[in-house]
């Protein structure tokens, strides 16, 4: 740990954020990558203690800079210089019972038929009492 400063890009292809520094300049590039929550470029340069957030869709992974490995490092020794403080809530927006109106159809099945699009519209209105679809129903 014998540097004080690493550039953004090159911190997170080390601590194994993306699989190449190609990705996480372009994650720069296209403003997903923030540290202390400015937006930044693959150019700046991370400090100890730094938060850096990266918004890889559909989540939003959030780390600590505990220090600069000389070069890329094994999956066991990321927690010795990056800490994960994601929060709980993001890891579930990837399991794919969470997401809300995700429905799977079998690929070439096409449209809903008008029966199918009811039968998901009770399914729906039975899961939220709230939804918005009954908002216009006041006649």
């Amino acid at each position: 740990m014998g540097a004080e400063s690493e550039r953004v890009d090159k911190w997170l292809w080390m601590v194994r954020v993306f699989k190449t520094r190609s990705l996480a300049i372009d994650c720069c590039r296209n403003e997903r990558v923030t540290v202390n929550g400015v937006p930044v470029k693959a150019s700046h340069t991370v400090q100890l203690n730094d938060l850096v957030a990266v918004r890889k869709p559909p989540v939003t992974l959030t780390f600590r800079v505990k220090g600069f490995p000389g070069s890329r490092i094994g999956a066991k020794l990321v927690d010795e210089y990056a800490e994960n403080l994601t929060p709980p809530e993001e890891y579930q927006k990837l399991d794919p019972s969470f997401r809300a109106f995700s429905i799977y159809r079998n690929p070439g099945t096409g449209r809903p038929t008008k029966k199918e699009r009811r039968s998901l519209d009770d399914f729906f209105d039975s899961e939220a009492d709230d939804s918005p679809w009954d908002a216009d129903d006041s006649n």
